[in-house]
């Protein structure tokens, strides 16, 4: 029988990377046990290991391209291993209302100062436009401007924004159109900075859960919040959308998106990261719009998440001297390789990024900007 280590390395050998080789992308392997484990638990025990030392990649990024192209997720899958996870998935809501402010409290609440070091001037959280975009804020700038064009703002409308973040699109949209916006999040540290960076713009953003909105508005947005919703959840979704929008409005969402139908997210990223999140896939999405909506527009720039990522990554790196003391060296290496890691999903066109224009039958079709 082979040893792990052998298989392991075969499996490497698919992707170009070699153990303790000279590339960038080559992996530096600091304990033996690493093979075992990696072949034990899949992508879980590839990045625990990372986070625990024991093994090393100066350009994890290009490691996890070269990985994802030779398709080495699937040929190293120990089902048995996450069976209850998968469970779970089928059995529970693991995005019910009782469990929706989770990925707020432990994730988008871990602290201001990290994100302000990380993102934009803005504070976007979620992939940048970089058609005509030459830096991070203008790429930032530019999808938010995107956004405001494919619903057609325009001063005097109401906007419902599922998922607001820091308010960084109600600024923008407040200042630059002239609209009126009502956001809601899972993330008091959110709202405590965004309503202070809205102060004085007729901008509102609360503590609640997508499902407890209501009024109508003439536009009702998402920008990255499908990926909480959970699969058993798309259709209530759009039912909070076909609820709260006006008959003639236009409904909106931006998200990351699977190139298959998945019920559980990525062990790793779920422990670590985005507790209960799952990517859509496009006929989840449609079965879930189905005699509710008319899609207008379905865009996919997901290769802008690269460049996207790596930004946020180059701005971490910066100021991780200034985050150390509060964060530690163990959340520097998880959050690197979240990081690193994403950037290499996109860029080897494993992930999605999705802006998808819809509106009620029977309405004229808008003319909107949509690229």
């Amino acid at each position: 029988m082979a040893s792990a280590e052998s298989v392991v390395r075969e499996l490497l050998d698919l992707a170009q990377v070699k153990v303790n080789g000279p590339d960038p992308w080559d992996i530096q392997v600091h304990n033996p046990a690493f093979y075992d484990r990696v072949l034990r638990d899949g992508t879980l025990g590839l990045g625990e290991s990372y986070m625990e030392g024991w093994w090393d990649c100066p350009a994890i990024d290009q490691f996890i391209t070269r990985a994802l192209l030779a398709r080495l997720d699937e040929k190293v899958k120990n089902e048995s291993r996450f069976l209850l996870q998968a469970l779970r998935s089928r059995l529970f809501n693991r995005q019910s209302r009782g469990r929706a402010f989770e990925v707020g409290i432990k994730h988008y609440d871990l602290g201001n100062d990290l994100y302000q070091a990380m993102l934009d001037k803005r504070l976007v959280y979620t992939c940048g436009y970089w058609k005509d975009a030459k830096n991070l804020d203008d790429a930032q700038e530019a999808k938010l401007d995107l956004v405001c064009r494919k619903i057609g703002a325009h001063p005097g409308i109401r906007i419902l924004e599922l998922g607001c973040g820091w308010g960084s699109f109600a600024k923008f949209a407040a200042e630059k159109y002239g609209v009126e916006v009502l956001g809601v999040t899972v993330s008091k540290e959110q709202v405590a900075l965004g309503m202070e960076l809205c102060k004085g713009l007729p901008v509102e953003l609360r503590l609640q859960d997508y499902r407890e909105v209501s009024g109508t508005y003439d536009a009702v947005i998402s920008i990255g919040v499908m990926e909480h919703v959970g699969y058993k959840n798309y259709r209530d979704y759009m039912l909070v959308v076909d609820r709260c929008l006006k008959p003639e409005g236009i409904g909106f969402f931006h998200t990351i998106g699977s190139n298959r139908t998945i019920t559980r997210g990525e062990p790793w990223t779920d422990r670590y990261i985005f507790p209960n999140g799952v990517l859509p896939s496009i006929s989840q999405l449609g079965r879930a719009m189905e005699e509710l909506f008319v899609v207008e527009d379905w865009h996919n720039f997901g290769p802008y998440y690269d460049p996207t990522l790596m930004a946020w990554s180059a701005n971490f790196e910066k100021a991780w001297p200034s985050l150390q003391p509060r964060y530690g060296d163990v959340f520097y290496r998880m959050w690197r390789y979240y990081l690193l890691t994403s950037a290499g999903g996109f860029r080897s066109r494993h992930q999605q990024l999705w802006q998808v224009v819809f509106t009620r039958q029977g309405n004229p079709q808008p003319a909107c900007r949509l690229s």
